[in-house]
């Protein structure tokens, strides 16, 4: 390699040429070099005694029990249908072409003037979330959640109810949002 000589007048740029820097180093009283890490591990205690590291803890008496799932209910004229699953409303509900999760509960409403679509509306939970959808309905599907304003959805729009919440499908047909039953005290909880 050859260096740039600085009086020729070609300008110089800022590369780091590969010196070597020589520092004295320093002499270490310890045993172990200097780049070296030394771990020991601890002694584990149990009562403040000393306890073998091979012994994995006892697992729990009783393992854990998740708490029960709280299921909202959808309210179809005087009828509740718990939200286990999907539940499709209409005036001839039909079950979707490619089936997933769990199995949907067709609810027959009736439209004597037309209004309400074959499969028109879609609710189910998701979670511990309720989420209305319109099925792409002739009429729309109007949600009112408590203290709001009415909504329209859009064909094909999802729309996400609270407990109490009215979804109008048309045809004097409400359906109600129900919340969850609370657990009583001596109720255990549910597989």
């Amino acid at each position: 390699m050859t260096r740039p000589d600085p009086h020729d007048g070609e300008e110089l740029d800022d590369t780091v040429l590969d010196d070597t820097v020589l520092v004295e180093r320093r002499a270490s009283t310890s045993l172990v070099p200097d780049d070296d890490t030394v771990v020991r591990p601890r002694a584990a205690t149990v009562d403040g005694r000393r306890a073998a590291l091979s012994v994995p803890p006892p697992p729990p008496a009783v393992p854990p029990v998740p708490p029960a799932r709280r299921v909202h209910a959808l309210r179809v004229g005087g009828e509740a249908h718990r939200l286990e699953g999907p539940v499709v409303v209409g005036r001839r509900p039909a079950a979707p072409r490619v089936p997933t999760g769990a199995p949907v509960v067709l609810v027959v409403v009736p439209s004597p003037t037309g209004e309400v679509s074959s499969s028109h509306v879609r609710v189910e939970q998701v979670g511990a979330t309720v989420v209305v959808t319109d099925l792409r309905s002739t009429n729309g599907t109007v949600v009112t959640m408590p203290g709001r304003l009415p909504v329209t959805l859009r064909q094909g729009e999802s729309s996400v109810a609270l407990a109490g919440t009215i979804v109008d499908v048309g045809d004097g047909n409400l359906l109600e949002i129900l919340p969850p039953p609370r657990p009583s005290a001596h109720e255990g909880p549910r597989p």
